[in-house]
């Protein structure tokens, strides 16, 4: 009977496997704690924020700040209009509908557009889409006079339809630039079938193409949404009392006499709080759509 006596290569073998197990694993480990550290860093600035609109103005003032001075909703209090009587509700109206509606024509135009710069190839396509980058190279502050003076001869402004409009053309470019990466990767056997079962470019996009992209489309639509609700300039510039925006009536809170930076933080916090209940509540599509098209 033969016995078969381990060779010095296969132990060598079995233990490189195990040191490569091992270092796998430490790597892994480090990775894990280097993702909890960029987290914990990119969260201390709106835990700071938090912290600070729950504290008192003269509390909030002191330097360096009071970490265990007493607790209050008075910055809150002041956002709500309970010192000035000033009501937060229509600029929050403004700005979601301003928002929403701007990022519901940015998918209505991006998509048809990203497909046929994708999918259905336009000739010099890369001409086209270099053109829609370069509508993002001017600086915004340079094309805010142009506008207002069209603006203001055309008594549009202080309106909220003003804004949709800009929001629009200004989030359309990096629209379509998503889309395409996201329509890229749809594959073309299931569109040539459904072309040879009769359907129509409509039914194309809207039963088969948004499906196969939905956390694309998802992606997106968060973006351009993040994009108009934070959005200043333009709305600081071009309303006033009716179509002002959630973003130009913190900037009220700043004043030039008096503590402010509590009352300030209240209402950075609850401007806040939808960009972050959209972002959580799509972040599974949101991190789907992100990495969507990222390795071709």
């Amino acid at each position: 009977m033969a016995v078969t006596v381990p060779t010095a290569s296969r132990f060598h073998g079995t233990s490189a496997a195990r040191a490569a197990g091992k270092r796998t694993r430490r790597n892994s480990t480090l990775l894990g704690l280097l993702a909890w550290l960029c987290g914990i860093v990119f969260f201390l600035p709106f835990a700071w924020m938090v912290l600070t609109s729950l504290h008192s103005e003269q509390d909030a003032a002191t330097n360096p700040p009071s970490l265990g001075a007493a607790l209050t909703l008075d910055g809150y209090r002041e956002f709500f209009g309970s010192g000035t009587g000033v009501s937060p509700w229509p600029p929050l109206e403004n700005s979601l509908t301003a928002s929403l509606t701007s990022t519901l024509l940015v998918l209505l135009l991006a998509i048809p557009a990203a497909y046929a710069l994708s999918i259905k190839p336009v000739r010099k396509w890369t001409d086209v889409m270099f053109f829609f980058l370069s509508t993002k190279m001017l600086p915004a502050v340079a094309g805010l006079l142009p506008v207002y003076l069209i603006a203001k001869n055309i008594g549009m402004l202080d309106n909220i339809w003003l804004l949709v409009l800009l929001y629009t053309s200004m989030n359309l470019p990096i629209a379509v630039w998503m889309m395409r990466s996201f329509l890229a990767d749809v594959p073309v056997a299931i569109l040539e079938a459904a072309a040879i079962d009769g359907a129509g470019l409509p039914t194309v996009l809207v039963r088969i193409v948004a499906p196969v992209v939905a956390p694309g489309i998802a992606a997106t639509a968060l973006i351009s949404f993040i994009f108009s609700w934070n959005e200043l300039l333009f709305a600081r510039v071009l309303t006033g009392v009716v179509a002002g925006t959630a973003p130009v009536f913190l900037t009220s809170f700043v004043t030039s006499q008096g503590l402010f930076l509590a009352k300030v933080c209240a209402a950075a916090v609850c401007i806040s709080l939808p960009v972050l209940a959209a972002g959580f509540a799509a972040q599974d599509k949101l991190v789907q759509g992100l990495s969507l098209g990222a390795v071709k």
